[in-house]
């Protein structure tokens, strides 16, 4: 999706892939596969680009450190992007400059994490790895101290330490986005509700349809701040929980939580490619190109994306382009994008957009869309 924005902007693209069939390196001719774990290799793909950016955070901060200083600008820049890498680096930073998050602490033992559900009124709580989780991977709700064993043991293996949060009662998901160029220019696109299943990003809505203006509004500043403080270069999604009552008249109710940071084009800003004037991809690019920012207001006053993840059954969850007849028929407004990937189930291989000035209305038309390609139409489509 990136490569597509880049053709549009006449800007030439490499790409290092884990494999010769991942969707990017489907589309993108200047692929290198090989493995961005590995210093040369990363070293030779960068080799005569004009800048380094990244599809997720898992390259090893010491590799990015070792390109930026041999010449390599890499956006955004190690010493942001650890804070996306590492969840105990993020949270302490945010400490740091007040961000309102979740009641935390790293833990070693299972003493520990009893010690730290005493302190926030007890069980339940989360356990996190502070790095390499993503999608509900690496995350456990655990009720007691007998539940805790999967962490550590995840932990002994890995290397890794774990992060023990409260458990947030919230009245549901947002995410706030911003697109950032190294000369300080922000985008700030609508603030937008996610709901999750299983960890997975399930459904987005632009704009948050229950938030009170006041808390999106507060919730950009964060999301502005952050990539300030930070030094954000390209798109940052931060990832929050509402909570509290709604409001009603002017007073405002409830607060934001930062839940998670991404630094680079994210599930929950997926909407803004057929939603917004300028889409996520383009915004990135231009933010680590420092181009000026195009605007990331809604094309409509409501638009909702839901993902099409491999089903459990049905003809259409095995040939995905075999859902095409229905919905393009049904809906010719509707938006699909396919990946390329092999459907497994649970695995993200697409999602439909639709927008419009009814939100029900766009809803169903996005749910049903979805539900038909993953072939259970009749759970979604009611």
């Amino acid at each position: 999706m990136t490569a597509q924005a880049a053709v549009a902007l006449g800007v030439p693209v490499r790409l290092l892939a884990e494999g010769p069939e991942v969707s990017a390196a489907q589309v993108v001719p200047d692929t290198t596969v090989g493995d961005y774990r590995d210093l040369e290799t990363l070293r030779s793909v960068a080799a005569g680009c004009a800048v380094v950016t990244f599809d997720h955070e898992h390259v090893p901060t010491e590799h990015l450190h070792a390109l930026a200083a041999e010449g390599h600008p890499c956006r955004p820049g190690p010493e942001a992007l650890v804070h996306a890498q590492d969840k105990a680096v993020m949270r302490a930073r945010l400490d740091g400059l007040g961000v309102p998050s979740p009641r935390h602490r790293v833990v070693s033992d299972v003493a520990e994490v009893e010690d730290f559900a005493a302190s926030v009124g007890g069980f339940p709580v989360v356990l996190k790895t502070t790095r390499g989780g993503y999608d509900g991977k690496g995350v456990w709700v655990v009720d007691g101290p007998e539940a805790c064993g999967t962490a550590f043991s995840v932990a002994s293996e890995t290397g890794v330490a774990i992060l023990a949060e409260e458990k947030v009662d919230f009245r549901f998901e947002i995410s706030a986005l911003v697109a950032r160029s190294p000369s300080g220019q922000v985008a700030a696109y609508p603030v937008v509700e996610s709901v999750q299943r299983d960890g997975i990003c399930w459904e987005v809505t632009a704009p948050a349809p229950d938030l009170d203006p006041d808390l999106a509004v507060e919730a950009q500043r964060i999301a502005m701040r952050v990539a300030a403080e930070l030094d954000v270069t390209g798109i940052l999604a931060v990832e929050m929980f509402a909570t509290g009552e709604p409001s009603t008249g002017s007073g405002r109710r409830g607060r934001v939580l930062v839940n998670e940071l991404a630094m680079r084009p994210h599930n929950t800003g997926h909407w803004s490619m057929d939603g917004a004037v300028t889409g996520q991809f383009e915004n990135h690019l231009r933010a680590v190109l420092d181009l000026p920012l195009g605007s990331p207001e809604a094309r409509a006053p409501w638009t909702v994306m839901v993902n099409i993840l491999g089903g459990e059954h049905g003809a259409l969850s095995e040939d995905l382009y075999a859902g095409y007849p229905h919905v393009l028929a049904r809906d010719p407004q509707l938006k699909v994008h396919l990946y390329g990937k092999d459907v497994k189930p649970g695995r993200k291989v697409g999602h439909v957009t639709a927008y419009g000035d009814d939100l029900d209305d766009v809803r169903e038309r996005a749910r049903h869309a979805a539900a038909w390609f993953r072939g259970d139409l009749g759970q979604e489509s009611e």
